[in-house]
């Protein structure tokens, strides 16, 4: 019996645990890290857009081959 009540008391625990997990927002900086790794080059600009409730970091980055790619990094991670 204590061993049931142990393991409900810890599932019950970790069921607490994930529900108050929450998505952490990161800097317009962050993004532009994570954009760079995704596609090297230098960084153009840094634009950041809302669509409803969402946040969007637009970053634009001129590559070595000179092609200008647009990456988007949601802000919510």
């Amino acid at each position: 019996m204590r061993k049931m009540l142990l393991r409900c008391g810890l599932a019950f625990s970790a069921a607490s645990l994930s529900a108050s997990v929450v998505a952490r927002e990161i800097s317009v900086q962050e993004a532009i890290v994570k954009a760079q790794h995704d596609t090297p080059g230098k960084v153009l600009s840094a634009q950041t857009l809302r669509l409803g409730k969402r946040k969007i970091y637009r970053i634009k980055i001129l590559t070595s081959e000179g092609q200008v790619r647009i990456v988007q990094v949601p802000a919510d991670q």
